[in-house]
């Protein structure tokens, strides 16, 4: 049975005045045991027995079973004050997690309550009206603040379980036996959950170990998940299973599991396989950070059988063991330099094979849930494991493999259209199996942090700023390469994150700061290259979104540094201008992106469009988020300048699309064109009153920068088309 999560109201309502009580009693009980065992302040102690009963001369039953008895009680003193010891350190270490969590609670709540949000009694986050203190007026949570929130409470409550459920197990394990004592128990909390993963692990080794885990009942596989749940970031579990096993246990184990006899198997044990692997795949990862020399063997062991077919029932074909650990990254940060050399391993391995990737992995057992048809392929499968390690991902792309004796680059390889480029296998749907996780790879090597990470990334380096100018020049050349591609919504979140990198490739008049190294892409906007990219990429609804919530954010907050800085500038007006410029630019390639993605290629719908601009929303935030502007951003918390960012590109860029509105393409483009003029008056008419400008020459400042808008809207539109 699963572990019940604690909620909301039991952790906020936790009297913590009974445990400190018993750690204060188990502490005068620690210190009485400890000198009776060991002695001290000039008292009789066990120690002191047991040393004098060897010592002394006895004979005859002495000799035996006097000296036994006292030996025996001193050891048992002894051990009863080892074991006093650590039910002090389990309570110990327990108060004090317990107060972290509900500190950390408490902080949460007050944060979200500025938002208008309130954590219920089983701790899910939803949103309240405005009232008082307890919020903000007129602030409404984006669906996406509220799933961050959500994350954010829900981890709290799940670290407070865990304290729960370690200390728990800790006790009931050191009191256990009514009769005996153990001297050697856990001296913490921390020191329990190793000794309790370990146990855990050992226990699942010798289960798979016993064979037939095919035959597991559901109950059996339920609790084997909700192990790997509890475990799999403790390095005592992780560590302890994959060098039981070994690197061919560890891989014939998942194959068993996953594809018995008969093949993927459906329903409800289907669910809970698809939970196994991910769970399983977090273990591997977290046991890969260690390098101990049993788990250095392993990572080489698992290398090594990364050629050998790994069949069922002694039938002699079978994936084989790359595919199979392939299928087992798709979670986790796996240690880089195990990802460098079981990348070389793989791709070595495919390009000396006779026949391209879709023979070499023709395999399609299935060992991935839920279940396809389709061959498994472990480059995509690698990719998802770069995706979650930025340094490994960015080190990767930037190397080379050598295989028959000719080397060539990975980026060559995986990702660029030349001679000896990887033909990718294609899906049923006729689309790249990996390019959406080629995708992620890639996402993670520019931005700095996993693909799917809420963490803040880094500046960017001159590596990775480099890899996004790869990237655009690559598929801007080659725009074609980008037609309903998997590859695009990575590539509107890359786009969005150097928001500012682009805008200053687009602004031939002045340099605009970025957030660590420049990309570099003027170059690509004077041959056309940066807007085929943005125009190809602009036509999946995510990308689009991504893009525009960005650069409305860049935009805004441009304009707003220029009327902090106006005293600079002798032809003020012509600086405003020329700030607006780029991001109306990129709105009109935008327009053009969506029209001919809704128009010609009806490849998606405007109800996708229209939703797209709230799920990105968190780009706006990013975009202001990265330390370079004059807004103010408080923490975790989105500033109400990041709010009316979101809203003008709801308000700007949503389209009603019902019947009784309908427009052809030529109608869309103008009104696309009069509202991204709209959004550039707004934000300088705000911009120029906040800092005092009278209101008629804020409307007329406002006004001037709008006619820029709609030229340099026309500008990028016209470019896009061309594309």
């Amino acid at each position: 049975m699963a572990e019940k999560m604690m909620t909301a109201q039991e952790l906020s309502s936790l009297r913590l005045g009974t445990l400190d009580t018993a750690v204060s009693d188990w502490e005068t009980m620690s210190k009485r045991l400890d000198t009776i065992s060991t002695g001290g302040h000039g008292d009789v102690s066990a120690k002191d027995l047991e040393t004098k009963a060897n010592a002394a001369d006895w004979k005859g039953v002495n000799a035996t079973v006097s000296r036994e008895f006292v030996t025996k009680t001193a050891v048992e003193f002894q051990d009863v004050a080892g074991e006093a010891a650590s039910v002090l350190g389990i309570l110990k270490g327990a108060s004090a997690a317990f107060k972290k969590h509900k500190t950390d609670l408490r902080t949460a709540e007050s944060d979200l309550a500025k938002r208008n949000l309130h954590v219920d009694a089983k701790g899910g986050v939803v949103r309240q009206e405005a009232s008082g203190a307890a919020g903000v007026g007129g602030i409404h949570a984006t669906d996406e603040e509220i799933e961050v929130a959500q994350h954010r409470i829900t981890r709290i409550l799940w670290e407070a379980s865990e304290t729960d459920r370690i200390a728990a197990r800790a006790l009931r394990k050191l009191a256990k036996s009514k009769y005996d004592f153990t001297g050697d128990g856990p001296q913490g909390l921390k020191e329990a959950d190793a000794q309790q993963g370990k146990e855990d692990a050992e226990y699942w080794a010798k289960r798979i170990k016993e064979g037939d885990v095919k035959d597991w009942s559901d109950a059996d596989l339920r609790r084997y998940n909700e192990t790997l749940k509890n475990q799999r970031d403790n390095p005592g579990f992780t560590e302890t299973f994959a060098t039981k096993l070994g690197a061919d246990g560890t891989l014939q184990f998942w194959r068993d599991l996953a594809a018995p006899p008969g093949g993927a198997v459906e329903g409800d044990r289907a669910k809970i396989l698809a939970d196994v692997q991910d769970n399983l795949s977090m273990s591997l990862a977290n046991a890969t950070q260690s390098d101990s020399p049993a788990m250095d063997t392993w990572k080489r062991e698992v290398i090594a059988a990364g050629d050998k077919p790994f069949p069922i029932q002694g039938l002699p074909m079978g994936p084989n063991g790359f595919q199979v650990m392939s299928s087992l990254m798709g979670k986790g940060k796996f240690d880089g330099d195990f990802l460098h050399d079981y990348g070389n391993a793989m791709l070595k391995y495919e390009r000396e094979y006779p026949g391209d990737p879709k023979v070499a992995w023709r395999d399609s057992t299935n060992l991935n849930y839920p279940p396809t048809d389709e061959p498994n392929d472990p480059v995509a499968g690698f990719m998802e494991g770069l995706g979650h390690n930025p340094e490994a991902s960015l080190n990767f792309f930037d190397d080379s493999t050598t295989a028959d004796g000719k080397k060539l680059d990975n980026w060559d390889y995986l990702v660029a259209k030349g001679d000896g480029a990887r033909e990718w296998p294609l899906g049923d749907d006729g689309k790249p199996i990996g390019h959406d996780a080629l995708g992620h790879a890639l996402e993670s090597a520019t931005i700095g942090v996993a693909y799917d990470s809420d963490a803040t990334p880094p500046k960017h380096s001159e590596d990775r700023a480099s890899l996004v100018n790869k990237i655009v020049g690559e598929f801007g050349k080659n725009s074609d390469r980008l037609d309903d591609s998997p590859l695009s919504d990575s590539f509107g979140h890359i786009s969005a994150e150097y928001m500012r990198d682009i805008q200053d490739g687009v602004n031939g008049n002045s340099d605009i700061k970025t957030f660590g190294a420049n990309a570099e892409l003027a170059q690509y906007h004077e041959s056309g290259a940066l807007a085929n990219f943005l125009g190809g990429v602009g036509k999946d609804p995510e990308a689009y979104g991504s893009i525009l919530n960005a650069q409305q954010a860049v935009s805004t907050e441009m304009i707003n540094e220029a009327y902090h800085d106006k005293d600079k500038y002798d032809d003020f007006r012509g600086e405003v201008a020329n700030r607006v410029a780029p991001g109306s630019e990129i709105a009109g390639i935008m327009a053009e992106a969506r029209a001919q993605s809704v128009y010609d290629d009806r490849i998606a719908k405007d109800e996708e469009f229209n939703k797209s601009l709230t799920t990105t929303d968190k780009w706006a935030g990013r975009a202001i988020d990265m330390g370079l502007s004059r807004f103010p951003v408080a923490g975790e918390l989105v500033s109400p300048v990041i709010e009316d960012i979101r809203e003008a590109v709801v308000e700007n860029y949503t389209r009603d699309s019902s019947d009784a509105a309908g427009q052809d393409k030529r109608d869309f483009i103008a009104m696309q064109r009069a509202q991204t003029a709209n959004a550039a008056y707004d934000a300088t008419y705000t911009a120029a009153s906040d800092v005092g400008v009278d209101d008629r020459n804020a409307k007329s400042q406002a006004t001037s920068v709008m006619e820029q808008a709609k030229d340099s809207y026309g500008q990028g539109q016209q470019a896009a088309a061309k594309g």
